[in-house]
């Protein structure tokens, strides 16, 4: 994998997102050549705090501008799409579904649309969605499978459902794009900075940074990747669907640990590293809470990234809770000391 990223030249969105840093960071590192697609520059980001935006090509533009994405695709020679970029708030969706629509929906048919009409010959374009694309399945009925039929109802996830058909249309003879879509479940770890996410959010709390307000009862049942997990498979899906794009294009990827936990077992395993100092505050504060426009229980399967790719979830959750709070306790004591 070393030699296979050397030189590639690789488009990310999202480059100033949490997951968008940590592959910018593996790809630097294999001497690929980085280009992000950024609108502001950001400098409450991993990219930033570990200096890896001084080793990438930074372009300022719309990812609604479709002219602007075909000009940078052919002057860059783009060997590799990695579309990160995405409004993921759910609550957000919530308040403000146009936003949430056009950052997510419309951004991801223009890229594709830009790269169809760019003509350049790419070797793959990895379109991230979300296990919310789904929607609400009884727990009998998981883990989600990739050929789960689309419920999705809210309107981030529907964004997102939205965007994976479309997505997977250019994939089709008509366009012959190499894409493909991956659904992972809710991913976490050190360069997270999104303080409405539950680990940072946590995590911040146990370190006596903040004080944590649950959203929910806590009982909803999600399932957590750690996010070196996540990047591995990204690379690895980059780089097979280079060598296969003929077998790969069009399928969707999920990706989780199959082992849901409830959030509530998931603050308890933070506290439990740390110490239960204001872990009994969190619990009374859950059970006066209902859970409004989440939904109860998602998790995923990971048969079929296994059989395509020989990939595994590696890191389990104490472990990466444990690299996460280490991580969270460097910046943020930089950040506030």
């Amino acid at each position: 994998m070393d030699n296979y990223w050397s030189n590639k030249n690789v488009l990310i969105t999202g480059i100033y997102g949490f997951i968008g840093s940590n592959l910018t960071k593996s790809l630097v590192s294999l001497g690929a050549n980085v280009i992000g697609i950024t609108r502001t520059t950001h400098t409450k980001s991993l990219l930033h705090y570990e200096g890896l935006d001084r080793k990438v090509k930074l372009v300022s533009t719309d990812l609604n501008d479709l002219q602007a994405l075909i000009g940078l695709i052919g002057e860059n020679r783009i060997d590799h799409v990695f579309h990160l970029a995405a409004q993921v708030e759910v609550g957000i969706g919530l308040t403000n579904p146009y936003l949430t629509f056009e950052s997510n929906t419309r951004s991801t048919y223009t890229l594709l649309e830009a790269v169809r009409l760019s003509g350049a010959n790419l070797s793959s374009i990895v379109i991230a969605s979300t296990d919310k694309s789904y929607g609400s399945y009884s727990i009998d009925k998981m883990p989600y499978r990739e050929d789960f039929p689309l419920l999705a109802t809210y309107p981030y996830d529907v964004s997102k459902a939205c965007a994976d058909m479309i997505a997977q249309s250019y994939a089709t003879e008509i366009f012959n794009l190499p894409v493909v879509v991956t659904r992972f479940s809710n991913i976490y770890g050190p360069g997270q900075l999104n303080f409405s996410a539950l680990f940072p959010d946590v995590i911040r709390s146990a370190l006596g940074y903040s004080v944590f307000e649950p959203r929910g009862n806590g009982m909803q049942q999600r399932d957590y990747l750690y996010i070196d997990d996540v990047v591995d498979l990204y690379l690895k899906i980059g780089e097979s669907l280079s060598n296969s794009a003929s077998e790969l294009a069009g399928e969707i990827f999920n990706a989780g640990t199959g082992e849901p936990v409830t959030v509530k077992d998931a603050i308890h395993a933070v506290y439990e590293q740390l110490n239960f100092d204001g872990y009994e505050l969190i619990l009374e504060k859950m059970s006066k809470k209902e859970n409004v426009g989440e939904i109860d229980a998602q998790f995923m399967s990971h048969d079929k990234v296994t059989d395509s790719f020989g990939w595994l979830p590696y890191t389990s959750l104490d472990s990466g809770i444990r690299n996460s709070i280490d991580w969270y306790r460097g910046f943020l004591k930089n950040c506030y000391d």
